[in-house]
């Protein structure tokens, strides 16, 4: 148990030192299939954008959100996978839209 909580705070000093270090951030939004509409600010890190903030709003109105201080709960986590603009199906957005997502 103590190692599995070392890990979880290993994980959240490296994405808060990432997200407070940070001098760029991309928004970037996507609709999946099932109507969720998912939000993400990421920032560079050794060649990749890394997902700092994450929000999914879902079909029914609930907004999840998700940082280093909220990595995961019962309904999601944050991701561990960079952006990947040329695969990933991600459309740019504003700081503000994100923002008025995120502060919900």
């Amino acid at each position: 148990m103590a190692d599995l909580e070392r890990i979880r705070a290993e994980r959240a000093a490296h994405y808060r030192a990432l997200d407070e270090g940070a001098t760029t951030r991309h928004h970037f939004h996507h609709a999946d299939e099932d109507g969720g509409l998912w939000y993400f600010q990421a920032v560079p890190d050794r060649g990749e954008l890394v997902v700092v903030k994450q929000a999914e709003l879902t079909p029914a109105g609930r907004l999840h959100r998700y940082d280093w201080a909220h990595l995961e709960d019962a309904h999601g986590f944050l991701t561990d996978q960079p952006i990947d603009l040329a695969q990933d199906p991600v459309e740019t957005i504003s700081a503000e839209e994100f923002q008025r997502v995120w502060s919900r």
